[in-house]
């Protein structure tokens, strides 16, 4: 019986997958999370950004931005526990997968690795050699097809998880982001008597003043009352001069008083002003525009309360301590047609 062995030698000689292709799974997908935003609701140093807007709209942003972020979490929350059934579903498909492919990986040891010249030179006679080529053939398309579809599931797990962690890690980077900012803006709040004070009615941020001259230890040493006085025909201190220039510097035009014959506490000592929030004389705060000039102008004097020395302001029945902070005051004047500051 005649062959033809070109044929049959070239079916048997189809490429031979090398079981060492399942010792290299795919790498994990890798994915750029979008960059968080980054402003803040802390007043900046320069007193620019946000010089059009009261704290309020900073503590609103600041505050509708956490909440959304805490929303995207939630959203990729979920979007996590369906990913987590891909990949349970995808390690299930390898796992079948495993064992299939082992098989034909250990019946083509048995077959293919005696050689493929040798394997078909073994058989009984032309019938027997044309079976043996067609089935070492099937064992390699078999054996290419299971490694291709045992890959994919691999590296469908990889891309999945790694989709998955970055999708998480940006969402929760950004929920972070967002917390430091609705933490800056509450004590930015905070810092200026909360919204008992205030209701956020107040400039976002203000103008930085320039610092007043300490001491060789960074001190603000006692200072007599030498200089002449530009709002009385009284004295103040050098600190105080400084600290009226500086608030006249930030746009704060209305009447102030500063040194008063008599009395207890700084006026006498030149250590003190009260700045009115009318153009002339004193009259309590009775429309938004003055309350809004009171609370900017207390705001300035405690954001730069280190700069200027300052040792206390008073404002609309509160007073403020650099050291303690905020506390109801109950003194003669309710304080609330001037901000009253005093100076170390």
């Amino acid at each position: 019986m005649s062959v033809r062995p070109r044929r049959w030698l070239t079916l048997a000689l189809a490429p031979l997958v090398a079981v060492a292709f399942l010792a290299a799974p795919a790498s994990p997908a890798s994915a750029d999370p979008d960059t968080p935003s980054t402003s803040s609701a802390q007043p900046d140093e320069k007193g620019d950004d946000n010089a059009d807007q009261t704290l309020d709209d900073v503590l609103e942003s600041s505050n509708r931005k956490y909440v959304q972020a805490k929303a995207a979490v939630a959203k990729s929350t979920t979007a996590q526990k369906q990913l987590t059934v891909k990949v349970t579903l995808a390690e299930a498909k390898r796992n079948v997968l495993i064992p299939e492919v082992n098989a034909i990986a250990a019946q083509q040891y048995r077959t293919g690795h005696l050689g493929t010249v040798s394997f078909l030179l073994g058989s009984n006679g032309s019938d027997d050699f044309l079976a043996k080529a067609v089935s070492l053939e099937e064992i390699n398309t078999l054996h290419d097809k299971k490694l291709h579809e045992l890959n994919e599931a691999i590296d469908e797990v990889n891309t999945t998880k790694a989709a998955l962690d970055a999708e998480v890690k940006a969402e929760q980077t950004n929920l972070t982001a967002m917390a430091k900012q609705k933490q800056t803006a509450d004590k930015a709040l905070s810092l200026i008597g909360g919204a008992g004070l205030t209701a956020g009615f107040v400039d976002a941020t203000s103008k930085v003043a320039a610092p007043a001259p300490r001491n060789s230890d960074g001190g603000f040493s006692p200072e007599k009352c030498t200089v002449n006085d530009p709002t009385t025909s009284g004295c103040i201190t050098a600190r105080t001069l400084h600290l009226y220039q500086e608030v006249k510097k930030a746009g704060f035009n209305n009447f102030v008083g500063c040194h008063r014959d008599g009395g207890p506490f700084e006026h006498p000592k030149g250590r003190a002003c009260d700045w009115s929030l009318q153009k002339s004389g004193f009259s309590e705060s009775h429309n938004a525009t003055m309350k809004k000039y009171g609370n900017d102008l207390m705001a300035f004097l405690v954001r730069n309360a280190d700069r200027l020395g300052i040792y206390y302001v008073i404002w609309y029945a509160q007073i403020w301590f650099p050291a303690t902070g905020w506390h109801a005051y109950h003194g003669v004047s309710n304080h609330k047609d001037h901000v009253h500051v005093s100076l170390l």
